[in-house]
């Protein structure tokens, strides 16, 4: 078999889970419910959120927070500062897809 099979759960309570982790890329999984949110930190690689259900709530750097429904792809650059968080009472579901993995950016800074 060429190909690798990953699965992820379909869930409606908070989960956040790795589901690829390799020197390419890195994609989780996340749900949150409303009032959940991440810790505030800053992107490590150059991040894609894809939004499957609901609407997620996100604040970059010092913008005013902006809300994306499903159906939005979101880019955010590497080394932003973010706050993302489900405001709304549907469940929020979504991909982050970090591309090229952080492993990059640290083996970056190794060789300076």
């Amino acid at each position: 078999m060429i190909e690798n099979k990953y699965m992820f759960q379909q869930v409606n309570t908070k989960i956040i889970e790795r589901i690829i982790d390799d020197e390419n890329v890195n994609i989780n999984h996340m749900v949150l419910t409303k009032g959940d949110s991440l810790p505030e930190h800053f992107s490590n690689s150059n991040v894609y959120m894809l939004v499957i259900k609901g609407i997620i709530t996100l604040k970059l750097d010092e913008q005013e927070e902006h809300t994306y429904p499903a159906g939005s792809i979101l880019t955010i650059p590497y080394n932003t500062k973010m706050n993302v968080s489900n405001q709304h009472d549907d469940v929020l579901e979504f991909f982050v897809v970090k591309a090229p993995s952080p492993k990059f950016y640290k083996k970056q800074a190794l060789n300076v």
